[in-house]
Formats: C-alpha cells, structure tokens, sequence
C-alpha cells in the first residue's frame, strides 16, 4: 500500500504536475520553450509577417464596469529590424481606427502619436506614448516578431505552471533595459497564453501589475497564428478586451496610412478635449 502513497505524496508537493514535467529550471529549458512558441505561431512565416489588419469588436472598462465599446480596425506595419538587432529598436507603425466610418483614429509611429478627429489631428502626449511603447516592449508576440536575439535580452525557466486549468510553461524574458515579463506558453500548443509584468505609477509610484490573455488562436493566412481574443487587466481589473471578426497579414499597408496629410490641421494638444484611444 506504500507505493500509491509515495506517488500521491509527490505527485501533490509538485503542485500536482506529473513527474516529467518537473525538469531543471534552466536558461536552456527556456529556449526551447520559446523557440516552440515561435514555431506554433508560423517560424519563418511569422519572422517575415509585413503587416496585419484586425478588424472586430473593443470594448474598454473601469472598476469592471463597461465604460466605452466601439467598431475597431487596427493596422500594424513591421519596420525593418536592424541587423545586428539593437535593443529598444521602435519597430512598428499603427492606426487604430474606431466607428463605422473610421473617421477617428490614433496614429503611432517612430516619432510619437496623434489622435485625428473632424477637429483635426492633436499630439499625443508624451507620457501616453511612452506608455504605449512600453506595453509594445513587454508584447510577448512583438518580442518573438522584432526583438529575439537583442543584446542583453536573456530567457529564464520558472518552471511549470497551470493557466486556467491548462498545464503551462512559465518564461520570464528580460531585455537590456531591465524589462522584465512573465510569459505562460500553454504546453500542448505551445501557444503564449498569457503575460504579466509590472511598472511604477509616474506620479504616486505606485506598483501596477499589466497583464494581458491570449485566446481563440486562429490561422490569419499562410500558416500565421493570432490570437482573435485578446484581454487586458490592470491590478486585477479588465480594462480592455478586443473581439475580432477577421485577421489579416501582409495586405500591403503604406506609410500614408500612419502619418498625417499635408492638408491635416495640428492641433493644441489640449485644445480638442477628446481623450487618447486605448487597446
């Protein structure tokens, strides 16, 4: 009668993970971790996507309660990655467009950002920006795209661990600047299904935990996964979720898409009163 005892007793103070599962938490186990993620999501497929275009459903709230919803169109284009990769590398250009007639916007690109309306375009202020790019930084599906291979940047194990029922691989991803972010790959697709990281409040310095979930994994054309749910929580709060109806890459976006007119009046940054958009 021993025997199922000693295997119930371990199989318990594993955190009821079978025996295998409990590997030696090292760099390499890491590695291999994340070099499945990036084959599960397309390899050289996903490493050559150009661009994407999700078009669905957002919704943003606060103290959990629905504050905004709204017909949402985002485009992404990848810039070409410098070779050797350089950390803090600002790779991409967006356009999130919202309403039926995409008539209002938020623009992103290498030299800041813009929310365009009838009023006009208004500068974005300079924390909201810095803010977005650090979300970028800590993107698990941007770091396996653009930022794999930067100097500094290093993978860590943190084991196993369970996601929603689901047996998971924990990785914590640390870049050069000190950014840190727990990644869990879910272990039968090898999928990223969710990411955590934390930050100070600029102001109160507060600590904010940022994290984000990863669901409904769908084939966005030649063989490019992406997840067509994506939810955000701050401090254990939802504060965004997208719904997408499509997913496209590679559709051939150009630079006008991301940058202003020439007949595009810049306005104060204060004077349209129309808050930023958020994703």
């Amino acid at each position: 009668m021993r025997a199922p005892l000693v295997i119930l007793t371990s199989y318990i103070l594993l955190g009821g993970l079978p025996l295998a599962s409990q590997e030696a938490r090292t760099p390499e186990r890491a590695k291999r971790v994340v070099d499945e993620a990036l084959q599960a999501l397309g390899g050289a497929r996903y490493l050559a996507m150009q661009d994407r275009v999700e078009e669905g459903r957002s919704y943003s709230f606060y103290n959990e309660k629905l504050s905004g919803m709204s017909r949402a169109k985002f485009y992404i284009r990848y810039l070409t990655r410098p070779e050797p990769a350089q950390p803090d590398f600002f790779g991409l250009c967006e356009r999130r467009s919202f309403g039926k007639k995409e008539d209002v916007y938020v623009v992103y690109n290498e030299q800041g950002g813009y929310e365009i309306t009838y009023r006009g375009a208004r500068p974005l202020d300079a924390e909201v920006f810095r803010s977005y790019r650090e979300s970028l930084f800590h993107n698990v599906l941007y770091t396996l795209r653009m930022r794999m291979g930067e100097p500094g940047m290093t993978l860590d194990s943190l084991g196993a661990d369970i996601h929603e029922n689901q047996p998971c691989e924990l990785v914590l991803i640390t870049d050069s600047g000190n950014r840190s972010t727990k990644v869990w790959f879910h272990r039968s697709t090898k999928l990223p299904v969710k990411q955590q990281w934390e930050r100070r409040d600029p102001k109160t310095r507060e600590r904010i935990e940022e994290i984000t979930l990863f669901d409904k994994y769908r084939d966005a054309g030649g063989g490019v996964m992406w997840p067509w749910v994506v939810r955000r929580e701050r401090n254990g709060f939802r504060n965004f979720e997208m719904f997408a109806d499509s997913v496209a890459i590679n559709q051939g976006l150009t630079d006008d898409l991301f940058t202003l007119s020439s007949g595009t009046k810049v306005l104060d940054s204060k004077s349209s009163g129309v808050k930023p958009g958020k994703k």
